[in-house]
């Protein structure tokens, strides 16, 4: 996907075997990867193979819609004295070979916490809602780095006329290691993602600087590098990851394919789910059903408790992360 995959790597699996795992890949957003993949092979063809082609149609249209948003946006923003920075989105997909392999809805933009105000007071506005924007005051629910540090190593990139503010390439791969990690690693796509940054990282790339001060994060991103080794066969050995891939939890790599297994959100426990919750205060008898159905996914409870990926079971932090949700939602009534 990055410099060493501009070309896609020969097919290793039938049409069968196709069949059967294409629909996961469309219902995570995969589809069209996996259309790169056919595109050049005897499969290209097939009934399944054009209903992936189909949706590299899709993605290819919607992130020109997507991008001519990005550029109105920040144009907007800028008007107003507010400068953002794009995270995830765009800033990833364009590291892709093609820009509809790589599917992403929200425009998500980090501002400075002084910048907050104006930038939702202006993207509240009525004729401004037709936009999709998540706005982020500051970084905390990303990074332990601060949006004074986060900017002063952002660059600008080039974007149809307009130069859009990314976070540098560093601050960039750990934010998706940690972003992976803490949702349960349950896209595939996520990891994708990873290995595309890594794959197309400047050969300045300052290791010190994405792993940061924090042993225990750096830690989680090595581990998640260690995956996209494993799993997406991506080239480690001149990184600081190449030593832990083979030293992984092994609980780790079963876990996540284990997610892929039905990689949909709607398969996933909802984290905002406290007015769903409230329901059972008078109708307090599928309470335990609901619980069970939000009993927190052991990778996503370890990552949220800042807990270590080792060997040890992760109960202990699921049932940690249980009563820290039930402590947020009994402060909430």
């Amino acid at each position: 996907m990055g410099r060493g995959l501009r070309t896609p790597p020969e097919l290793t699996f039938n049409l069968e075997e196709l069949n059967e795992v294409a629909p996961a890949l469309l219902g995570s957003g995969a589809g069209a990867l996996c259309w790169w993949r056919v595109r050049h092979s005897g499969l290209r063809t097939s009934p399944i193979a054009l209903e992936l082609e189909q949706a590299y149609r899709f993605h290819t249209i919607r992130a020109a819609l997507h991008e001519r948003e990005i550029r109105e946006v920040i144009s907007l923003l800028r008007s107003a004295g507010v400068e953002p920075i794009l995270v995830k989105g765009w800033a990833i997909a364009r590291l892709y070979p093609e820009k509809g392999l790589r599917p992403y809805g929200d425009i998500d933009l980090c501002f400075r916490p002084d910048q907050y105000p104006t930038a939702a007071a202006l993207m509240g506005r009525p004729d401004y809602q037709k936009y999709h924007v998540d706005l982020h005051e500051g970084f905390s629910k990303l990074d332990d780095f601060g949006a004074d540090e986060l900017y002063a190593r952002s660059q600008l990139v080039g974007l149809g006329g307009v130069e859009v503010r990314v976070l540098s390439p560093e601050d960039h791969l750990r934010i998706l290691c940690v972003h992976l990690l803490g949702h349960g690693a349950f896209r595939p796509l996520w990891l994708c993602d990873i290995a595309a940054a890594l794959e197309s990282r400047p050969a300045s790339f300052d290791w010190d600087r994405c792993l940061g001060g924090n042993r225990r994060r750096a830690d989680w991103v090595l581990c998640t590098l260690g995956l996209a080794h494993k799993l997406l066969e991506v080239k480690i050995n001149d990184t600081p990851a190449a030593a832990r891939a083979n030293s992984l939890p092994s609980w780790l790599v079963p876990h996540v394919l284990k997610q892929w297994e039905a990689p949909y959100v709607a398969n996933q426990p909802q984290v905002k789910y406290y007015p769903a919750m409230t329901t059972y205060l008078r109708h307090p008898a599928g309470v335990i059903k609901a619980i069970r159905k939000r009993w927190p996914d052991p990778l996503e409870a370890t990552i949220r408790l800042r807990g270590p990926l080792n060997e040890l079971p992760r109960l202990p932090f699921q049932i940690g992360y249980s009563l820290s949700r039930i402590t947020k939602f009994l402060t909430h009534l």
